[in-house]
């Protein structure tokens, strides 16, 4: 168990890494179709996995409390929406690199944003691999890797789009791609700080929820503008439904 569990933590890491690693083997960006297959995954994964490895989960977690049994899982929910409002507000990156067109500040900012919405992946990650461990019924392994992967394939683009318009613009492929791999190094340290949480403060619901409403808030905002650029996108939809319908069995069929 130890071993899927460091697995399942890294594999957000990993889809940076390799994200950042692209800068070796593609000369130019990375095709639209591939990237809009791969946000219209991520996305339905992100979705499915907020309900029945999150949400779902985080209610049992406070059953005890009754009819207020909801109330963990709100507050949580709203809080992980809030907090990447507020990053979003406070590093907001397109519209930034729109207004100033100076491209080391773009650069700048980019690997900021991108390491930001790292964190709360990571925890995302952490509070399922903890609730894991404690017995939580509603959390299965293959559920649990399931959303790893998703996170993975979501964190693909974000390393790509950070290790090549830095190689573009005169810096080494080896350095862009260390610096595209040190954004997601946030992720397995964001899943220690959940498991420390979980296991100290005893609020896995409400990380649990809080990582739902990180999740749900990175796919309005960022990956359903991704698939539908350029108008409907087919392929989008259908990967989208792929992703959606594996997280949901694995959590339901093989949990």
């Amino acid at each position: 168990m130890q071993t899927e569990i460091i697995t399942g933590i890294l594999i957000p890491f990993f889809g940076t890494a390799l994200g950042s690693a692209s800068v070796f083997v593609i000369n130019s960006k990375i095709k639209a179709s591939l990237t809009k297959f791969l946000s219209g995954f991520a996305a339905g994964v992100m979705v499915a996995a907020s309900v029945w490895s999150l949400l779902i989960p985080a209610l049992e977690g406070s059953h005890m409390l009754g009819v207020l049994a909801f109330l963990p899982a709100a507050v949580g929910f709203l809080s992980g929406v809030i907090a990447l409002i507020l990053t979003d507000r406070f590093i907001p990156l397109y519209k930034f690199c729109s207004q100033t067109g100076i491209h080391s500040n773009r650069s700048a900012m980019l690997i900021l944003a991108v390491t930001a919405h790292n964190l709360p992946e990571g925890i995302a990650v952490g509070a399922v691999y903890s609730g894991l461990i404690t017995g939580n019924s509603d959390i299965s392994l293959a559920g649990a890797l399931a959303l790893s992967i998703g996170i993975g394939l979501q964190n693909f683009p974000e390393g790509a789009i950070i290790s090549m318009p830095l190689c573009s613009s005169g810096m080494k492929k080896g350095k862009a791609f260390i610096i595209g791999t040190l954004s997601g190094i946030v992720e397995p340290l964001g899943a220690v700080l959940a498991f420390a949480a979980a296991g100290y403060l005893s609020i896995l619901p409400f990380l649990l929820s809080f990582a739902a409403g990180a999740m749900v808030y990175v796919v309005v905002q960022e990956l359903i503008p991704e698939i539908s650029e350029g108008g409907p996108s087919v392929k989008g939809i259908i990967s989208f439904t792929l992703g959606f319908l594996l997280m949901m069995i694995l959590d339901v069929a093989l949990g």
